[in-house]
């Protein structure tokens, strides 16, 4: 164990507060009944890293990262969560008759005393950030806890009565979905993953665009987890066979969330994702969409005009909709009819009319946008361009007199006027209504808390030289507790945008190939998603290895 020191003693020794400000925190302590590390970083004496680094490198208490940690269930079995909750401690591992924790406080010599007499193990300290250590307790005690309850139950029934009691607010099952969704909002997740496997049942969340794995549950919690979810969604319990999708709306801490939900039968069982929908984090500024500004420029030329049509492409999961939702915003006003049809309508906005698009009734895109255009609107906006039918109707509103915006899948803007085309739509109709088209994809922001500026290496040099870039400088985030060690907290998009000229209409109407829009667009000031993105890195907003691992 390390030598019994003070804590507020080995900050005085090191520099970082002075004995005035150590006596302050000791009585503001007394009152407040905190711990002293915790009116020290309330007061903004000290930050947390640097109280990490006086106990790591004064005590040699080691600091660990506990999303790196791989615990093993029976090491949380050890010491109660009662424990664990009141003193902030998560046991890591065991050592033969030693057990590892991690702890907000490790001079908290009475929480050791009492973890080693709880536990009959001699406690070794090691230290994690507060808000990592919370997070965890969460994590592996508050559902574990209700796991352990559905185990239980599970045990105890017949096999033919194991059909779980949904109706209970407070039931085991109820309580472990919930904390699955809520901690997937705490840490931002756009997605939810239940993936049924042979030995047990992955929770998987998909973070800042990337999937991680955040446990594992035993293989006979399948059934109960999936019909509880489909409750929650309205859906048919008993059809396991067929996909199914449905959505719920949620009010988890404060906020609205929607959630969109997906089955889908595999050989284990039924999967399931849940698409995670804020509604309390509603992009409406089209100026806050992250544009150059000449992209910006063009963009609102584009849907400036009084007609016309204007596309937002790029894969699924590339932030279209929220593109498309800001430029509806802006041209919000009572002098224009706006009407959206729409799959599912994801945001609701005011004095603006949105069908909801609903194929069992046999209220399609293209009907509804035929329903839409006897409507006397000003703009449509179309959710996503599908078929031919759709395109046609939407192309063809263009042309008399109405401004649409949609949705695309292509793979740039350029390509956006190869796949009208090769969709069905006539060369001559995409030449006379195109307006603009916005291509853009989602990648990681560097976290500011731990943003830092190095060198560029030899091979970011050439990279940065072949696109036409030269940087003294680069950003990369080095990790902290805000963004969970990854360096990275937050996306934001970067964006090509294509303006439509007499010169390229000429071209379409010959059916010219991509490479040829590509060569045009770039003479005439086209920024490709990769440049964007590249100055975006010089800027120290994003990484090279991010703009990289999106547009190549």
């Amino acid at each position: 164990m390390a030598p019994r020191k003070r804590i507020g003693d080995l900050l005085v020794e090191a520099g970082l507060i002075s004995a005035e400000q150590l006596q302050q925190a000791l009585r503001e302590q007394k009152e407040l009944n905190m711990r002293l590390g915790d009116v020290l970083i309330t007061r903004h004496y000290i930050t947390e890293q640097q109280l990490i680094e006086v106990l790591e490198l004064q005590l040699g208490i080691p600091h660990i990262q506990l999303y790196r940690q791989k615990i093993d269930m029976k090491v949380i079995n050890i010491m109660p969560q009662r424990l664990a909750e009141q003193h902030q401690v998560l046991p890591i591992r065991t050592e033969g008759n030693k057990l590892v924790v991690a702890m907000a406080d490790p001079l908290d010599y009475y929480a050791i005393d009492e973890l080693r007499m709880t536990t009959g193990y001699r406690i070794e300290p090691t230290i994690a950030s507060k808000d990592e250590l919370s997070r965890a307790i969460q994590r592996y005690y508050g559902l574990q806890e209700s796991v352990d309850q559905i185990m239980s139950n599970l045990q105890l029934r017949e096999p033919e009565e194991r059909k779980p009691q949904q109706t209970e607010d407070e039931s085991p099952v109820v309580r472990t979905v919930n904390q699955i969704i809520i901690q997937a909002v705490q840490l931002g997740a756009s997605d939810i993953h239940i993936d049924p496997q042979e030995d047990g049942i992955r929770i998987r969340y998909r973070v800042d665009g990337m999937m991680r794995t955040e446990r594992s549950l035993p293989p006979h919690m399948q059934s109960v987890i999936v019909a509880r979810v489909k409750i929650m969604a309205n859906l048919n319990v008993a059809e396991r066979r067929l996909p199914q999708d449905g959505r719920v709306e949620m009010d988890i801490e404060f906020r609205k969330v929607d959630i969109r939900i997906s089955t889908l039968p595999t050989v284990h069982g039924e999967k399931i994702v849940m698409r995670i929908l804020d509604l309390g984090n509603t992009l409406t500024e089209i100026e806050k969409l992250g544009m150059s500004e000449r992209n910006l420029q063009l963009f609102l030329k584009g849907i400036g005009r009084a007609h016309g049509i204007v596309f937002i492409t790029g894969p699924t999961g590339s932030g279209k909709t929220t593109t498309l939702y800001s430029a509806i915003s802006r041209l919000n006003n009572d002098d224009v009819n706006i009407i959206t049809v729409e799959d599912p309508v994801e945001y609701q906005l005011q004095n603006i009319n949105q069908v909801q698009v609903n194929p069992v009734t046999g209220l399609t895109f293209a009907r509804g946008l035929r329903a839409i255009l006897r409507q006397d609107p000003n703009i449509v906006m179309v959710g996503e361009i599908r078929d031919v039918e759709t395109a046609e109707i939407a192309v063809r509103s263009a042309m008399t007199g109405h401004l649409v915006l949609s949705t695309l899948h292509s793979n740039s803007a350029v390509n956006s006027i190869t796949r009208l085309v090769d969709m069905g739509v006539e060369p001559f109709l995409v030449a006379s209504s195109l307006n603009c088209v916005v291509a853009q994809r989602l990648v990681r922001r560097i976290c500011p808390h731990c943003s830092a500026a190095y060198m560029p290496s030899n091979e970011e040099n050439e990279l940065l030289a072949v696109s036409g870039f030269h940087a003294d400088v680069l950003y990369k985030g080095s990790g902290c507790g805000e963004c969970g060690r990854s360096g990275y907290k937050g996306r934001l998009a970067i964006h090509e945008v294509l303006q439509v000229d007499d010169t390229l209409r000429g071209m379409i109407l010959k059916r010219s190939a991509d490479a040829e829009y590509a060569s045009y667009a770039r003479t005439v000031g086209l920024s490709e998603m990769k440049q964007d993105g590249i100055a975006k890195a010089i800027a120290g907003l994003t990484t090279l290895s991010e703009i990289y691992r999106v547009t190549s």
